[in-house]
């Protein structure tokens, strides 16, 4: 392919770089780092100019593994920066093991300088952790949402794929790099490049701080069915004060026994149980990526007694509440 012909033209002749500092947490996500930094290098590419500069930075300034095991050498350790650059945190796994106190003494450090930070992924929680995103709004993974809402009150915590709050950026990980940057790029230098390097990208639909980051209802479980897709939406908001399934059948204008009979005929199980497993699921979420008592885990789950959590929670994942804390304590602590 000519470059020539897919160039961009800028209209200032001489632009000064900006710079962005990607810091690697162990075990981040690859394609989030990956993504970011690519648009960038191709933005960079389309317009024929140095718009962007970049380093990788960690803790150490060694090596960090992502999460699927490849290691990447670091520019440098965590150190000071120019209060003119971005740093973007990339978050995987076991974010709160990797958000280590020296790094979150860094991060508040240099958010005192006026640096613009931003969370990739699961970062979100890197951020929250060190009163970064306090009275602000965010994003981040949707299987962190639960964790993250019990552990940070004071952050407005939404489903979008990524948010702009002032100086501060998070996404929810994933392509919502891709997004992120897109709208970085059409914010310095224009819609014209952002389009070209969404194009390069074989982005075709780039997406706003207004969509949300999981598929609908009717997707996720394969299901066009609109008032069984209004039941499950009603279920998933109302996990810690569950609806009765009368009224769940009531609000969409059924008896309990077409309920009944509409999700056994598609999710071959009752609406109870269907209930009881999106529970059990935030459950889990909770026992491994907070360090929240089974009882308050229980309790915001909608379970007003511990024993029935744990003998519901044990004759679906077959252990205990308390088994798997120790487990998750013992691979990898809170």
């Amino acid at each position: 392919m000519e470059l020539s012909r897919h160039s961009v033209e800028i209209e200032t002749e001489r632009v000064a770089p900006r710079h962005f500092v990607f810091v690697l947490l162990e075990n981040f996500t690859l394609l989030s780092f990956a993504s970011g930094i690519e648009a960038l290098r191709i933005a960079n590419r389309l317009s024929r100019l140095p718009l962007y500069t970049w380093s990788i930075q960690g803790e150490g300034g060694d090596t960090v593994n992502c999460s699927a095991g490849t290691a990447f050498k670091l520019d440098s350790d965590l150190g000071e920066l120019n209060r003119d650059d971005t740093v973007l945190i990339c978050g995987g796994i076991d974010v709160a093991q990797a958000s280590t106190k020296r790094l979150l003494n860094w991060l508040r450090r240099e958010a005192r300088r006026g640096v613009t930070m931003g969370g990739l992924c699961t970062a979100g929680y890197a951020l929250a952790k060190a009163g970064l995103l306090d009275g602000k709004r965010a994003t981040i993974h949707w299987e962190n949402q639960d964790s993250f809402a019990e552990q940070f009150e004071d952050v407005q915590l939404t489903r979008s794929v990524f948010v702009i709050d002032g100086n501060r950026y998070t996404t929810a990980g994933g392509t919502s790099s891709i997004d992120l940057m897109l709208k970085l790029i059409a914010d310095h230098y224009g819609d014209a490049l952002a389009s070209a390097v969404a194009d390069q990208l074989i982005y075709s639909s780039i997406r706003t701080d207004q969509d949300t980051q999981r598929l609908s209802v009717p997707t996720r479980i394969g299901v066009r069915h609109p008032k069984l897709s209004s039941v499950i939406q009603m279920m998933e908001s109302h996990i810690e004060d569950p609806i009765s399934p009368a009224i769940l059948a009531k609000d969409v204008g059924m008896s309990t026994r077409q309920l009944e009979r509409l999700f056994r005929r598609y999710l071959n199980r009752s609406p109870k149980r269907y209930y009881m497993e999106l529970r059990l699921q935030k459950a889990r979420n909770l026992l491994m990526q907070t360090d929240m008592s089974v009882i308050n885990v229980a309790l915001a789950c909608g379970f007003a007694s511990p024993s029935h959590f744990s003998k519901c929670y044990r004759a679906h994942y077959d252990t205990t509440p308390y088994r798997e804390r120790g487990v998750q304590t013992t691979r990898a602590p809170v």
